[in-house]
């Protein structure tokens, strides 16, 4: 069986390529990762998040980008609200059941007409 020689040497190869890729992207040997390795601090502050609350009886600066923020979430709050409770149903449910209710009027005047003519 001389087949296996080559396979054997095929799969070495390959083996020999891909083994030296996978060490270096799952940081194996090469030393700690900047993903798994822990923080500069010793042990976290405590507080949300990681902000010193300010001394009491002063309030805490706003950063520039917060008011436009809170402002364009409120529009964008109030023009879903309205919006969404301003759109027509258009549900195949709400379609169904005026079709049926169409269908109803229309079976119960065509028995009221006929019923009229019998006794005629």
């Amino acid at each position: 069986m001389p087949a296996p020689a080559p396979l054997s040497s095929a799969s070495a190869m390959l083996r020999h390529r891909i083994l030296p890729a996978l060490r270096i992207r799952g940081g194996g040997a090469s030393g700690p990762s900047r993903w798994t390795t822990p923080g500069h601090e010793e042990r976290p502050k405590g507080y949300l998040f990681n902000r010193i609350p300010p001394p009491p009886g002063q309030s805490r600066k706003w950063e520039d980008w917060e008011l436009p923020c809170y402002i364009a979430s409120f529009i964008t709050i109030v023009i879903l609200g309205v919006g969404l409770n301003a759109k027509p149903d258009m549900t195949i449910e709400t379609w169904a059941h005026e079709k049926a209710l169409e269908r109803l009027k229309m079976e119960n005047l065509g028995l009221s007409n006929s019923g009229s003519t019998e006794s005629d």
